[in-house]
């Protein structure tokens, strides 16, 4: 097994025990639950989810195949991986665009945008808010006050690669005047705008792997400012192609496990190697709690707060103490308006990786004085990371656990680390869990932190 040259932020990881109270200082004070927001202008609450995955487009089958620790992973077939060191990921196959895109834009779209536009309009669908599906509802929005914030990590890597290929062989001339529409990280949800008519706060989000839970964190500042009713927000990612294998490879950041690529994504087992990669997009349609009222619409939970910081220490490294994610996860609980006490599921970011899984737990006990009430899982140790869309795909998991009362497992737990000794981490087989308050984790190259905290919405 190969250890990362590059220890990569959630991609790599390194042993802390568990720490007294007294020796886990409390930074940012976080206030109690009874002083939770009512404004219902304020209140954000979800009312639809939309996905593209290695499983499918839809909701229910997704969380249903990790409910039953179904692995995605599997040897790449999209292209000859056969000269890499690594050779499979958790890539979409026979992907369905349905009616959702048009035949020749289904034809010339990245598949980053692909992935965009359907779990977006998926979203909106479960919302009651589709402008071909749901002719009531979007005809009674206000299109200037419903944002897009759709973010990517990379944006159209097909297309960049095949613009670059062309211009090398062939020249300029032979570069397709897509090639820089469909590359760049905005155009997901402009595209979405377009299709639309959504004319609200729109604009791409790109932070790595913390993308998505980015947008979270801005979407609901734009509807608690008054920017917007609603607004459209995740995160999308397709980089299983050459370049992307390669590149991720050349940070000797993936697992090399080709003779059993379904247990090569192990978060806190001790037989971990480094991260597989995964792709897609998750979507959420996050709406003030009164114009979801007003209108009647299906509220599937709520929003409670989120949080951002920076590491301000190294591209790829987390910090060596956990100051950034626990300063994260501190902010998020008092933009929650939380105490830490509710907090009893966590979606951890979890990549599997040598450093990033142990600096994570050691973020989360600095945090969290007791965490015998808590069940804390891994999404990626079947989906693989989809980098900019973790978060999105995470908060659909987290919110699902939250509807269904059951928590997905963390599969290839066989030799759990000392770290997560005495944490439930649901090894191997789901289990039931009346979800209080549930926080999922992204973190990205650069040092970037996210944390965003959902509950049952409660009238």
């Amino acid at each position: 097994m190969m250890t990362s040259a590059v220890q990569c932020r959630g991609l790599t990881a390194a042993p802390a025990g568990r720490q007294t109270r007294a020796a886990r200082p409390r930074t940012v004070s976080v206030r109690a639950a009874a002083q939770r927001e009512t404004d219902p202008k304020k209140r954000i609450v979800i009312t639809g989810m939309g996905v593209a995955s290695c499983y499918g487009n839809d909701i229910d089958h997704f969380y249903n195949q990790l409910l039953e620790g179904v692995s995605a992973v599997d040897l790449i077939s999209r292209f000859d991986a056969s000269e890499f060191p690594t050779k499979f990921a958790a890539q979409i196959k026979d992907f369905d665009v349905g009616d959702l895109i048009d035949k020749k834009n289904a034809r010339r779209y990245d598949d980053c945008l692909s992935y965009a536009m359907v779990a977006s309009k998926k979203a909106l669908q479960a919302a009651g808010l589709e402008k071909g599906i749901n002719p009531e509802g979007y005809g009674a929005l206000d299109k200037s006050r419903v944002g897009v914030l759709v973010g990517s990590g990379m944006g159209g890597l097909t297309v960049f690669q095949d613009g670059v290929k062309a211009l090398v062989e062939k020249g300029y001339k032979k570069i397709t005047p897509f090639f820089i529409p469909y590359a760049i990280t905005n155009m997901g949800g402009a595209l979405l705008a377009i299709d639309q008519g959504f004319m609200g706060p729109n604009y791409s989000i790109s932070t790595a792997c913390a993308t998505a839970n980015y947008a979270f964190v801005a979407a609901a500042n734009h509807i608690r400012n008054g920017d917007a009713d609603v607004m459209v927000a995740g995160g999308s990612e397709a980089p299983i192609i050459p370049v992307g294998l390669g590149g991720f490879v050349a940070c000797r950041a993936l697992s090399q496990r080709n003779d059993e690529p379904q247990r090569a994504s192990r978060p806190w087992d001790q037989g971990r190697d480094g991260f597989v990669m995964g792709e897609g997009a998750g979507v959420l349609i996050m709406e003030s709690l009164e114009h979801a009222q007003k209108r009647g619409a299906t509220i599937i939970a709520e929003y409670l707060g989120g949080a951002i910081t920076c590491d301000a220490h190294h591209m790829t490294d987390p910090h060596p103490d956990g100051l950034g994610v626990s300063t994260c996860i501190e902010l998020a609980l008092k933009d929650a308006k939380i105490d830490r006490d509710e907090v009893n599921y966590i979606n951890a970011h979890a990549t599997s990786t040598l450093v990033g899984d142990k600096a994570e737990v050691k973020a989360i006990k600095k945090v969290f004085s007791d965490l015998s009430h808590v069940k804390m899982n891994g999404t990626k140790s079947m989906i693989g990371h989809c980098l900019g869309a973790a978060g999105g795909m995470e908060a659909i998991a987290t919110i699902q656990g939250i509807r269904t009362g059951w928590v997905h497992p963390t599969i290839n737990h066989e030799n759990p680390i000392e770290e997560v000794e005495g944490i439930n981490v649901v090894p191997n087989t789901k289990q039931q869990h009346d979800i209080t308050v549930g926080i999922s984790n992204s973190f990205g190259f650069g040092g970037h932190n996210s944390v965003v905290a959902f509950a049952p919405f409660k009238a």
